[in-house]
């Protein structure tokens, strides 16, 4: 059954100089424990919802960056839907080829189409999960996303979201609740 994990990014990140992939850039208490509960990939795909970077696969390789997600921005991601591109251009008179829409991401995860995702997990603070849930509501109209998914919301006290994330990812080979 393919699962997709959509997981918010973090304030904490790792200092490289150079882009690296948002699966190692992220260094929050949940990407830490995604790591070490999914350290080869293989109970999830993973994608991630960035004030900076919008919706994209956490195998997208990102620099160090430092922005917030605001009531705002969150709303204009919503509004946005699935075709906005994200990172916005740095000013208003740039064409709007900049950045990468969340259609173009979701069809790579979904193998365009071919394995609609039946199980998804969003991960994240009150603001991310709203938008998540946007955006997922657009991956069903494009047919990435079954209809009948089985859509999970983790969120709440960090130790909590730390624990259910871990037992997400553990159903996928019958560990629920164990280590992997």
């Amino acid at each position: 059954m393919p699962r997709l994990l959509i997981l918010a990014c973090s304030a904490t990140k790792r200092p490289e100089p150079d882009r690296i992939p948002a699966f190692a850039r992220y260094d929050g208490p949940l990407w830490r424990t995604l790591r070490a509960a999914d350290p080869d990939g293989r109970r999830a795909r993973v994608a991630f919802l960035s004030a900076h970077y919008g919706f994209r696969d956490a195998a997208t390789p990102i620099a160090d960056y430092d922005a917030r997600l605001t009531q705002d921005l969150a709303e204009r991601m919503i509004a946005g839907g699935v075709t906005t591109r994200w990172p916005r251009p740095p000013s208003p008179r740039r064409p709007d080829t900049y950045g990468i829409h969340a259609g173009a991401e979701i069809a790579g995860l979904a193998r365009h189409g071919a394995e609609p995702f039946a199980d998804v997990a969003l991960v994240g603070g009150q603001l991310y999960v709203e938008a998540m849930h946007a955006l997922v509501r657009g991956f069903v109209e494009m047919g990435c996303v079954r209809r009948d998914a089985r859509v999970s919301v983790i969120n709440g006290p960090i130790g909590r979201m730390r624990q259910d994330l871990r037992s997400w990812l553990c159903e996928a080979s019958g560990l629920a609740g164990g280590r992997p």
